[in-house]
């Protein structure tokens, strides 16, 4: 009787996940896009991605309600910037992408904020939108995976 009491407040953990037993629900709300430069497709894919992620990985079922777990989001910078320079010119750059997310736990009544920060280096001979569309699907995968290991990591 004392195990079952003593695992009836445990979290469980799958796939090192963890989430409290009774939390079945999740919300996922739209990232925002707040950055000065603003690339039309990074907030709904990564905000799909990040639904998908959570419930493909997780016990958890996406509800447009209240839930369990409520996260939100923002993309707060989107930028260029230098890489590298070999013999006075550039030979690299590198795209700044960094995303403010807020979870709150409603069991728990706690909340938690985190940013997530990623470089993703590329060719200076590429445009912008040549460079975007190479790193369109490494972007979002880093991201959604550094989202997801914040929110369901042992905190």
């Amino acid at each position: 009787m004392a195990l079952i009491s003593l695992l009836g407040s445990c979290r469980y953990s799958m796939n090192d996940v963890s989430i409290e037993p009774e939390a079945k629900t999740v919300k996922v709300n739209y990232i925002e896009n707040k950055a000065r430069y603003v690339n039309p497709q990074l907030s709904p894919q990564l905000t799909d991605k990040l639904r998908q992620k959570i419930v493909g990985q997780t016990n958890l079922s996406q509800t447009n309600s209240e839930a369990h777990y409520e996260i939100s989001g923002e993309i707060t910078d989107y930028y260029v910037s230098t890489g590298s320079i070999s013999q006075q010119q550039t030979t690299g750059s590198q795209l700044n992408v960094s995303v403010r997310i807020t979870l709150f736990k409603r069991l728990l009544n706690t909340s938690k904020e985190f940013t997530v920060t990623r470089n993703f280096p590329y060719a200076a001979s590429l445009t912008l939108q040549a460079a975007e569309a190479q790193l369109n699907t490494e972007i979002i995968r880093n991201l959604t995976d550094e989202i997801f290991n914040q929110i369901f990591s042992d905190w």
